[in-house]
């Protein structure tokens, strides 16, 4: 008795411990949230500094705190489109400000339409006679479009610009499997889905190139055209196609190049910059080192605007009037209650069937999203039609995705809103379940069965697939794209054959939908609450949108205030051209784990856009550490994706 009470003080000492260490940690944190964040009223007369330390997003992801605090790193930050329009069209207004510090030295990027919709805003405020310079050392293409719409494009001498253009690799894991005997057993229908062959094939279809080279085609036109509207004189052919010939001539000095092409402005350090940007918003008062100059920083000045978001900027309005709800579908579709940031199908039709009683005027349906789980899709979609069938109007509002589960739930709209660089169809279906039984036969695990029926046991992962079940998933596959192509039959008012010729897994743009029909026309958010309104018989001013969303969790927010604004910390570091080349290659080993992890961990049958996630954006993939994990739980779980 007395060693076992010895053992049971022990482990008490051990867990006090455990728990004062955790409480030690979570006061630790709470000072830190307290002391850095900005103060609503701190608007100072002089510059807007924009600092972007980190990706743009259609919704910012859910930061886990507990993750947060074990890790002993902050996340990488992320601002939603929404949220810097409705900063800069208030700074346009705003006599106090009087011009935007634009600093991308940092900036990770984001998706063709948030990247869009937030320099439209640059291009807003820069018509309202107010000067925008900006600054980064290496400007790539997503920098390159928000800087476009500056008067003054500032380089580092260290620094350079690399258009990449869009596209990237694909990884097709069909003869590795093979050569560690797992079998793929792919079940799609499309002849463009591709989603199954990474697993089955060693090498993309004809079909699959065709369609990926004609999009990102379409929207590499868009890019250029929109940039060399905003800067005539950008020769972006030259820094593109013509690079080797443009090094020779300015013996590799990239910063030379990008005056020479028209891509900047003016080379200078960033305390050059800074003084550049002094003469037009003044000096800063407090600060002397070099560079300052008088600013209030993003995030002092977001906190300072007024709930109601102001007058013109119907989409962030509290306002008067009825309520029109919007309701966003952002990232990967699931059936549980991920996000935000993700598309967790148990959270949004909570949301949506929460918010059914609350007399809303109308609902816009945000869609970013490649696709998902069938089920979570059709969830949504239900959840959806029951603002319909209570006599609602709904509209759909794509962003930069609407693919696939996306395009199943955007059927359930009365009318389809997407932009010209919105990827959208992927009408197809796919599922993919792992079997081990050839690698457990090469080490002598012999699977014997006993069985009653020919599905019992079925699908054995272990011991292999009878025939009866392979016709089973094969049919059931089958059924579901039949139910798909009915949906979008009903939906656009064409035949079932006519929505077959448009689907086959085939992924068009925003454009091409448009003149095929599966998009009803071009407009961003405001549009399709617009058209919401004047379907409910609404005026201007007698409704407001209200965003349903989930409560913002106080430890989520107080790390998310942690982030603060990298223009009050510590002085950044360089990030070159072959620094920006590393974090954007960087991801493709998550898209590897992310792949990997997808082929054994998430059960269901899947309308997923393979084309859309190759081409994703900084958060449409995983962010794990471990990438060869999948590996150590191959043999527990079941995937049919």
């Amino acid at each position: 008795m007395s060693f076992a009470g010895k053992i049971w003080r022990l482990l008490v000492g051990i867990k006090d411990a455990l728990v004062l260490v955790f409480m030690l940690l979570f006061f630790m944190v709470l000072f830190g949230a307290l002391s850095t964040r900005p103060s609503p009223a701190r608007v100072t007369e002089g510059a807007l500094l924009m600092d972007l330390d980190g990706a743009i997003v259609e919704e910012a992801a859910a930061i886990d705190p507990l993750a947060t605090l074990l890790s002993g790193t902050l996340p990488t930050r992320q601002y939603e489109a929404r949220d810097l329009v409705r900063a800069i069209d208030e700074a346009a207004r705003d006599q106090r400000i009087k011009a935007i510090a634009l600093d991308l030295t940092t900036f990770t990027g984001g998706a063709p339409v948030n990247m869009k919709e937030v320099a439209d805003a640059l291009g807003r405020f820069r018509r309202a006679d107010k000067p925008i310079i900006a600054y980064a050392v290496a400007y790539t293409d997503d920098m390159m479009m928000l800087a476009s719409q500056a008067n003054e494009v500032w380089i580092d001498p260290m620094g350079g610009v690399a258009i990449r253009g869009p596209g990237g690799t694909i990884l097709f894991y069909g003869e590795a499997l093979e050569r560690y005997n797992i079998n793929a057993h792919v079940y799609q229908v499309g002849t463009f889905k591709g989603t199954g062959d990474v697993y089955s094939s060693a090498q993309m279809s004809p079909e699959l190139r065709e369609n990926l080279e004609t999009y990102l085609g379409q929207i590499w036109d868009e890019y250029r055209a929109y940039v060399v509207q905003a800067r005539p004189d950008a020769d972006i052919e030259a820094v593109t196609t013509g690079l080797g010939t443009l090094l020779e001539e300015h013996d590799g000095d990239l910063a030379q190049i990008a005056l020479a092409t028209g891509m900047a402005d003016t080379i200078g350090t960033r305390d050059e910059w800074g003084a550049r940007v002094a003469e037009i918003a003044g000096e800063d008062r407090w600060d002397e080192l070099p560079g300052a100059f008088a600013h209030t920083t993003l995030s002092a000045w977001q906190s300072s605007l007024p709930a109601d978001g102001g007058d013109g900027l119907r989409t962030f309005g509290a306002g008067d009037g009825k309520a029109i709800g919007v309701i966003t579908i952002s990232g990967e579709i699931s059936d549980g209650n991920a996000g935000p940031g993700s598309a967790g199908a148990a959270r949004i039709t909570r949301l949506l069937d929460d918010a059914l009683d609350d007399d809303l005027a109308g609902l816009v349906v945000r869609v970013d999203s490649p696709g998902g789980t069938v089920t979570g899709s059709e969830s949504i979609r239900r959840a959806v039609m029951r603002y319909r069938d209570n006599g609602i109007p709904v509209a759909v509002s794509m962003g930069n995705y609407a693919a696939s589960g996306g395009y199943w739930i955007a059927t359930a709209g009365q009318r389809i809103f997407a932009e010209p660089e919105t990827i959208t169809g992927s009408i197809g279906v796919v599922a993919v379940v792992p079997s081990f039984e050839d690698i457990l036969d090469e080490y002598g695990v012999n699977a014997e069965r006993v069985t009653t029926t020919p599905l019992s046991g079925q699908p054995d992962i272990l011991g292999g697939f009878s025939p009866e079940v392979e016709t089973l998933l094969q049919a059931e596959v089958g059924h579901i794209y039949d139910n798909f192509l009915s949906l979008v039959a009903q939906a656009r008012g064409i035949s079932m054959e006519q929505a077959d010729a448009l689907a086959q897994g085939r992924v068009w743009t925003g454009g091409s939908a448009r003149q095929l029909g599966l998009v009803d026309q071009f407009g961003d958010l405001d549009a399709a609450l617009e058209w919401v309104a004047g379907e409910a018989g609404l005026e201007e001013q007698d409704w407001h949108p209200r965003f349903l969303e989930s409560p913002v969790d106080p430890f989520e927010g107080m790390i998310g205030d942690m982030l603060g604004d990298t223009s009050e910390q510590a002085p950044q570091t360089l990030v070159t051209v072959s620094s920006q080349f590393a974090m954007q290659e960087g991801r493709l080993v998550a898209r590897l784990d992310a792949d990997l992890d997808r082929l054994v961990s998430r059960p269901g049958v899947h309308a997923l856009c393979l084309a859309c996630l190759a081409h994703g954006s900084p958060s449409s993939v995983g962010n794990r550490s471990d990438a060869l994990s999948w590996w150590q739980q191959a043999g527990m779980r079941l995937f049919a994706h």
